[in-house]
This record gives C-alpha cells, sequence and structure tokens, in this order.
C-alpha cells in the first residue's frame, strides 16, 4: 500500500510539473509575441539592409543564385518601398 501511495505522488508530481512548464511556455510565447507586434516597425532602409543581408548569406550557402537574390530583392524593394 505504501509503494503505491508514492508512486501516485510522484506521478502526481511529475504531472504537476509538466502542467506548469507547459503554462510557463505558453506565458514566455505570449510575451514574445507582444513585443513583436507592439514593438515599433523597422524603417524601410534597415528593412532593406536586412533583405540584402539575408540573401547573401542565402548565395554564400548556395541556396539560391546571385541572379535569383537580385531579381528578388528587387522585388522586395518595390514592395517594401511602395510601403514607405
Amino acid at each position: 500500500m505504501q509503494n503505491k501511495a508514492v508512486h501516485y505522488v510522484i506521478r502526481s508530481t511529475a504531472a504537476a510539473a509538466g502542467g506548469f512548464a507547459t503554462a510557463a511556455t505558453s506565458v514566455a510565447a505570449a510575451t514574445l509575441a507582444a513585443s513583436i507586434i507592439l514593438s515599433p516597425a523597422a524603417d524601410a532602409s534597415s528593412r532593406l539592409d536586412g533583405v540584402h543581408a539575408d540573401l547573401a548569406r542565402a548565395v554564400q550557402l548556395n541556396q539560391i543564385t546571385e541572379e535569383q537574390a537580385a531579381r528578388f530583392e528587387s522585388k522586395l524593394a518595390g514592395r517594401i518601398l511602395g510601403e514607405a
């Protein structure tokens, strides 16, 4: 009988710890989402700098060609500058 009680306490404690971890993860995700939503939007030039850096890295990793990067950057620049 005592072994069953110990097993129940251990199992209940583990389940509760899992519930707390899930709640903490949810709170962390909600906090991150709120910080992203409430952060000011980057200006067009910094966004284009980021796009250029990301595409240059993709070319270095042979994920896309230089021509593809140039076309995509041009297309995004038109969209980003059109919003500004």
